[in-house]
């Protein structure tokens, strides 16, 4: 990974800090770039506010698919002062997107087929959590929608001061659909999820901290450069190590307090067999 300094000096003079890093994928409003272990995936339509579509969600599913085997640690973020405002309101009208069925016409479709074309738009957000990576979201301004879900997506979220989650699906008598519901839930629990979705009211930083729906809140022009930092943390530790400590947290909420110890001697030994030399 490159320097501190080569990453905070871009921050520092106004331009996006994966300007010099070569592309791997720049389309739709998608813009992927590895520096060794660290992949950075860059929402890039500012003008909309990083509004979301189906095209953005194929490209961020082909990010996910893209990334090397020496990657740790992806970082997500975007540009201008917005993360993301959530679902491009011409999802709404009868013409849709150019080139794909409205969603009106999804609903004139069979059972199967709208919920194999949902599935394919929940890929976007499902593979930020594969165990062998750790992701990070860094986020500023409106996270609404389906921009609150793209964060959830991320297993870590550092946001600045001025971010406003907000869940408005319910409130245009939908549902949250895009795999939010499940980690929201596990981070501030039901009680306070239900009352989140259903009134589709904002949330400030200090209260994303408080509840554990955020890890940490810096001022706005600190939110790069505090996800960088975090990245660095995490890859001092050996990969193998906090692959498996990530397998033995992701896994608690299906385990039993017994089953969770269970797993918990039998990651051990697998990383003292390593250690030891000893592994397969």
């Amino acid at each position: 990974m490159a320097s501190p300094e080569h990453d905070l000096d871009p921050v520092r003079e106004g331009r996006d800090p994966v300007d010099d890093i070569p592309h791997i994928l720049d389309k739709d409003g998608v813009r992927l770039t590895v520096d060794d272990a660290v992949a950075t995936v860059t929402l890039t339509n500012p003008a909309k506010r990083n509004a979301q579509s189906p095209a953005l969600w194929r490209a961020l599913t082909e990010a996910g698919r893209l990334l090397p085997g020496s990657v740790r640690v992806v970082l997500l973020r975007a540009e201008g002062k917005s993360f993301s405002a959530g679902l491009d309101r011409q999802a709404f009208t009868p013409e849709g997107f150019d080139g794909e069925p409205s969603f009106l016409d999804l609903a004139r479709g069979s059972d199967a087929e709208l919920d194999a074309t949902i599935a394919g738009y929940q890929e976007a957000f499902t593979w930020w959590r594969r165990r062998d990576l750790v992701s990070i979201a860094a986020v500023q301004g409106h996270a609404i929608g389906a921009g609150f879900q793209l964060a959830l997506a991320c297993d870590l979220r550092v946001v600045a001061d001025d971010v406003q989650f907000a869940m408005r699906e319910t409130s245009l008598g939908l549902v949250p659909d895009l795999a939010g519901t499940h980690p929201l839930v596990g981070l501030v629990g039901y009680g306070r999820a239900l009352e989140m979705c259903l009134t589709g009211r904002f949330v400030t930083a200090e209260e994303a901290v408080n509840t554990g729906l955020a890890n940490l809140a810096v001022p706005r022009d600190q939110l790069d450069a505090a996800a960088h930092d975090l990245a660095s943390a995490i890859l001092a530790a050996p990969r193998d190590a906090v692959i498996e400590t990530k397998a033995l947290l992701q896994g608690v909420q299906d385990r039993t307090y017994d089953e969770q110890r269970a797993a918990e001697r039998q990651s051990q030994s697998r990383r003292l067999r390593d250690l030891a030399g000893l592994g397969d």
